[in-house]
């Protein structure tokens, strides 16, 4: 199978992975019309994957249906998806086009949020607005514990899964970790790589969770250089690693580079 990022919106991906016959898991379509174009190209839709429930992820599903009237949705069990054939949570296995993934619950951007984890050999892991490269999702409905808890959970996941995520976010959020960890090589070099793949016109993502590991700060909250970055921007030592965390976060959501 083949993995497909299609642009959506300004900044968004809606992310196909497509079988040798054509056949798409499509996740978080927020519009319909970039996989509209890709049917006309061979692609054939045959399920979508919803991670959340704000618009530019959901958004094209009506859409879609209306062409693929069948087509199932999972969905987290949040009654702001009324698109959904199937409500999915945390620690359910399932599996589509002959692939086996985990529904992980990751609350923090939104109660409900899920990410789906695709673990057999090639290894994706599709987390919508929880994780980006380099950053991660603004806190519109959780809380930090919820959060970090949730990032903790995906940063425990293998480091050669693919990270697929909701947009791309890559430039900006190497500016706001680069102010954090100036001294990061591994942050260096990636966003070395992210500039040049812009440049080309390519998407910066998937990323690898090793790699997010290595240079995405909210990922390193117990890291010496983060923490001492945090104290140095509040002007105190955080309680702990949650406050290193909240504190972190609402430093990024004021950042001007």
């Amino acid at each position: 199978m083949r993995l497909q990022a299609l642009p959506a919106f300004s900044d968004n991906y809606i992310w196909a992975w497509v079988a040798d016959d054509g056949q798409a898991l499509l996740v978080d379509p927020g519009e319909a019309g970039p996989v509209l174009a890709a049917a006309d190209q061979g692609l054939v839709p045959a399920a979508i994957l919803l991670t959340h429930h704000h618009d530019d992820h959901i958004g094209g599903v009506p859409a879609l249906l209306r062409r693929w009237p069948s087509l199932p949705v999972l969905a987290p069990d949040d009654e702001r998806i009324a698109t959904a054939t199937r409500r999915v949570g945390g620690g359910e296995r399932a599996e589509l086009l002959g692939q086996p993934f985990d529904v992980l619950a990751v609350p923090g951007h939104t109660r409900s949020h899920v990410a789906f984890h695709f673990g057999g050999g090639d290894g994706l892991l599709f987390c919508g607005d929880t994780l980006f490269s380099l950053g991660c999702g603004r806190m519109f409905e959780g809380t930090p514990e919820q959060m970090l808890a949730s990032l903790d959970r995906l940063a425990a996941l293998p480091g050669d899964i693919r990270v697929c995520c909701g947009h791309e976010y890559t430039l900006a959020n190497a500016r706001f970790a680069q102010a954090v960890e100036p001294g990061n090589a591994a942050l260096a070099a990636r966003s070395a790589q992210a500039a040049a793949l812009r440049d080309e016109g390519r998407p910066t993502v998937p990323s690898t969770m090793a790699g997010e590991r290595a240079a995405n700060p909210f990922l390193r909250v117990d890291e010496t250089a983060v923490k001492a970055a945090v104290a140095t921007h509040i002007g105190r030592e955080p309680a702990d690693r949650v406050e290193t965390f909240a504190e972190l976060r609402r430093w990024k959501d004021g950042f001007r580079a």
